[in-house]
């Protein structure tokens, strides 16, 4: 349950093809430290041409965030991306509210973020592919940094592949 089933160091790595073939064709995408560095909103050029590729190939997209902020939902919009915020991750209601959002089930979604105890189980308990990206940013919430301790353990076996 606290396994990825893949680990890359950036959403820019992830293989678009090996999605597909794996029958995803819906994205479930943490923002904070996945997309971009915790309280930033500066969206780069890389990042705009990657949700720009994910929407030429098809792939429905919904950000996924605990974050409320108006910072989450000016993001989504500039990405062209649907949004739940206020997610309460890993709890599975705002994973199957983005479902519904973009009009996809389960079984062709995949979680894509950077944090084993949110993204990662919250997928999991819902039986999607997960996607772990290192995070963007050292900087996080006090007991971010503390689940982060822990999942330097679980993942001490695995490296991101580049």
């Amino acid at each position: 349950m606290l396994s990825p089933d893949l680990y890359h160091r950036s959403v820019l790595d992830i293989d678009l093809d090996e999605l597909s073939a794996r029958g995803v064709d819906t994205l479930l995408v943490d923002l904070d430290n996945t997309l971009l560095p915790r309280d930033t909103s500066v969206v780069p050029d890389e990042l705009r041409e990657w949700a720009a590729q994910l929407a030429d190939r098809g792939f429905r997209v919904c950000l996924v965030s605990n974050n409320w902020h108006e910072r989450v939902h000016a993001v989504a919009s500039e990405l062209g991306a649907d949004l739940v915020a206020k997610a309460l991750k890993p709890l599975p209601f705002a994973f199957l509210r983005g479902l519904r959002r973009v009009g996809s089930d389960r079984s062709r979604a995949a979680v894509i973020g950077d944090q084993v105890f949110t993204d990662v189980l919250g997928g999991k308990l819902l039986g999607m592919l997960t996607v772990l990206v290192v995070p963007l940013s050292r900087s996080d919430l006090p007991h971010t940094l503390l689940l982060r301790r822990i999942e330097r353990l679980l993942l001490a076996d695995r490296q991101p592949v580049p």
